[in-house]
């Protein structure tokens, strides 16, 4: 699969850890989860997209700024190490672009005299309730 921005596999660490959940008789054998760790302040990314994931507010990330992401969906380690990869490089695509500015825009003429229309007929409704004598 080709992305518009690579990451070195030495700036990956992949672990294999035991996966959560029933497992049958290899649960407490065999660790086919993989936790990837990526730390993203000392990558080779772009400083902008480094600052936009940064900013995010994403749970994953830590404060010293390491990307950590848990792959247990499959069975096997292979499977769960591809996922992990995947998952990773769809984050990245997240951050990769930047978002397009927001351009200010005016209210319809017909919006405009639609609420004045209703605020002036709640004050007809409002006024009607006054004892007048």
């Amino acid at each position: 699969m080709k992305h518009a921005l690579h990451i070195d596999d030495a700036e990956i660490e992949l672990t294999a850890i035991r996966a959560q959940g029933p497992g049958g008789q290899n649960v407490n054998k065999v660790s086919s989860a993989i936790q990837l760790r990526f730390d993203l302040v000392g990558s080779s990314l772009p400083d902008d997209v480094k600052q936009r994931w940064l900013q995010s507010g994403d749970s994953r990330l830590t404060l010293e700024g390491v990307f950590i992401l848990k792959a247990q969906k499959h069975r096997t380690q292979e499977a769960n190490r591809a996922d992990a990869l995947a998952r990773l490089y769809e984050t990245l695509e997240r951050y990769a672009k930047a978002p397009k500015p927001r351009k200010a825009t005016k209210p319809t003429y017909g919006s405009v005299q639609r609420r004045l229309e209703g605020k002036a007929m709640l004050s007809k409704i409002k006024a009607a309730r006054q004892g007048r004598d």
